[in-house]
């Protein structure tokens, strides 16, 4: 695999990590929004959290290919998947990413 289609493996992982951390964010405010109000937000809680769920496993299948492709180590790997864990956890490991493709070469 060449630097290139590294750099955009990386990429991709970083935007899948995103977006799977604002879709943990909001279905985390929507759990509390339910439990600390009257609002009925079950119907967005159910399909968030479906969406979620794919977005989590799609995530893990990202680590796995950065792993593979990327030459990732076991220690960076579990740190991604803690990441995705934590609330704020992906856009901290989305930084780290970034800093890690300016180092790609050839």
């Amino acid at each position: 695999m060449n630097a290139s289609s590294k750099r955009n493996l990386s990429k991709t992982i970083r935007y899948i990590g995103v977006v799977e951390g604002i879709s943990y964010l909001v279905l985390l405010v929507l759990s509390i929004l339910k439990r600390t109000t009257n609002m009925d937000v079950q119907a967005g809680i159910k399909h968030l959290g479906m969406g979620h769920g794919v977005l989590f496993m799609l995530f893990v299948a990202a680590i796995l290919l950065g792993k593979k492709y990327l030459n990732w180590d076991n220690k960076k790997s579990i740190t991604a998947f803690i990441a995705s864990l934590i609330p704020f956890g992906t856009f901290w490991l989305d930084i780290q990413l970034k800093k890690d493709e300016a180092l790609i070469t050839e």
